[in-house]
């Protein structure tokens, strides 16, 4: 499985991706930079049951690889049956549900790396930017359990909810669809309903994971025996 998701990666040239990630993070990373003063004035965001640091580093990480999720996922799967790739790789001596769980896996291992280093390396340009903004950072606690656990379950939560977009994408036999799918799961995760917030909520977020695995569930249910598009 490990040698099938590295030729994914080698494949689809996930070089571009990491430049993107890169390129990504800093903007998040000026962008909070630049707001920390004011987002530090608001203590607290009862909603969000946070600092308004750490809750916009979340908002903007979420919104930002849900979308990349999404992308890689039209990419590494939807782009490769509409190109009628999958013709080629379902030739190899190896089951086709194996194949497409290496893509599903590659994508996921890549986007949940990525969003965790991004969050920890925009948590690390805020404590090194305090002095000059005059801001504490107390909320960034580094030294925390629940601190890298919130940036792990959190990471991992969104990516596998990018997911949702996987099957509409496969039955459409459209990669344009799963891209557009993704951004209104990404619009409905991380906007608010009056007050109240669906960032954050763990019965809500019960529900997505549980879409994510359904719909994972249906992409693989049947692919031996498919006909390609």
């Amino acid at each position: 499985m490990l040698k099938l998701i590295r030729l994914e990666w080698k494949k689809n040239k996930i070089g571009k991706y990491i430049f993107k990630a890169a390129i990504m993070t800093v903007i998040l990373s000026l962008l909070i930079v630049g707001m920390a003063g004011e987002l530090e004035a608001v203590e607290t965001v009862q909603a969000y049951g946070t600092s308004m640091i750490n809750a916009s580093v979340d908002l903007f990480t979420n919104m930002a690889y849900i979308i990349l999720t999404g992308v890689m996922l039209s990419t590494f799967i939807v782009g490769a049956y509409e190109k009628r790739m999958m013709h080629l790789m379902f030739s190899y001596p190896i089951s086709r549900k194996k194949i497409l769980l290496s893509e599903i896996f590659a994508v996921w291992i890549f986007s949940f790396t990525a969003m965790a280093v991004s969050k920890v390396f925009i948590y690390l340009m805020l404590l090194t930017a305090k002095p000059f903004l005059g801001i504490s950072a107390a909320s960034i606690q580094f030294g925390t359990l629940s601190f890298w656990m919130n940036i792990l379950i959190g990471s991992a939560a969104m990516v596998s909810t990018s997911y949702i977009a996987l099957p509409v994408g496969l039955l459409m036999k459209s990669s344009k669809a799963a891209i557009v799918a993704a951004v209104i799961i990404m619009l409905l995760t991380q906007e608010n309903i009056g007050k109240a917030t669906l960032v954050n909520n763990i019965p809500f977020y019960g529900i997505l994971l549980f879409l994510a695995v359904w719909a994972v569930f249906l992409s693989l249910h049947g692919v031996e025996i498919r006909d390609l598009p």
